[in-house]
């Protein structure tokens, strides 16, 4: 969709308007729901929830707290993402239970114990299949498949549900209904929602929200910092003191006990920390100043 976008062939792309995907079985089940009263469940006097379908909203103080969901291609694109984070994350935790202590690529993992180093390319590459490293990246995908989903909850709700309702009974959504145009491309997540979005955590600085800016800010410090440890080998490290330690050689200021670079396990270890916390802290700064400043 980014490329059919950028080559300006709108009608070459997946969307409610051009090549149409829609969730035809979500669609069906919120029919069925819609019409239990009516038809399957005779007796019950209204559907189980307003987002089934409808024409009924409830809302307090002239703002929508819910209503009928409309679901389309966005939704359809959207949902194959969560399926994605979800087959991954559920993969990771798979795996790491068949091979926690035995494989065929390393028959005697059970006597390395919980966690061990990789010998590179060693024995036909044994990086990350330590049960400490089964625990780690399925943390990183936790963390993944949650964002997602909080994302597009976030979203969808401001474009199609909250807002605000007139006395004549028109409702105006917070992002006037952006979602199912925008959201089918990365573009758009990335222009009309994170940045979009931001720009309240961003300006808050001089208002009453400016504590979720400084959290922003530095929680996403926190965050970056730990690429730092996920993204680097230990040999750069461990080569880039030996650097600066011979740096204190020459100028006979060396410490007495020589400093040594984390090992593959304690860098991972505060790697997805930093990630998780600073992922964490930069995610609920975000959406607090988005929701408090629209009200």
């Amino acid at each position: 969709n980014d490329t059919m976008s950028a080559l300006g062939r709108p009608q070459d792309m997946f969307s409610d308007t051009a090549i149409q995907l829609q969730p035809i079985f979500a669609q069906w089940v919120q029919n069925l729901h819609a019409g239990a009263p009516s038809v399957t469940a005779p007796g019950a006097t209204t559907s189980t929830s307003l987002t089934w379908g409808g024409g009924e909203l409830v809302a307090v103080g002239g703002k929508v707290a819910l209503l009928p969901i409309p679901l389309g291609t966005a939704d359809f694109l959207v949902h194959h993402i969560h399926a994605f984070t979800i087959h991954v994350t559920v993969l990771i935790l798979l795996k790491g239970v068949l091979f926690a202590r035995s494989s065929r690529l390393i028959p005697d993992k059970a006597n390395l114990g919980f966690r061990f180093p990789c010998d590179g390319p060693g024995r036909g590459g044994t990086c990350q299949v330590s049960a400490w490293d089964h625990v780690f990246l399925g943390l990183f995908w936790m963390y993944n498949s949650i964002s997602v989903v909080i994302f597009h909850f976030s979203w969808k709700m401001q474009s199609d549900v909250w807002g605000t309702i007139s006395d004549q009974g028109v409702v105006t959504h917070i992002t006037g209904g952006n979602f199912a145009q925008s959201s089918i491309t990365i573009n758009g997540w990335l222009r009309d929602f994170l940045w979009a979005q931001a720009s309240q955590v961003i300006q808050s600085y001089g208002s009453s929200l400016s504590a979720y800016g400084l959290f922003f800010l530095g929680a996403h410090f926190v965050w970056a910092f730990s690429l730092m440890f996920l993204f680097s080998g230990r040999g750069y490290w461990q080569e880039l003191i030996e650097s600066i330690v011979w740096a204190h050689n020459k100028l006979k200021v060396a410490p007495a006990t020589q400093p040594r670079a984390l090992s593959i396990i304690q860098g991972r270890a505060v790697g997805v920390t930093h990630y998780l916390l600073g992922g964490i802290a930069t995610t609920w700064a975000f959406f607090l100043a988005r929701i408090i400043a629209v009200g």
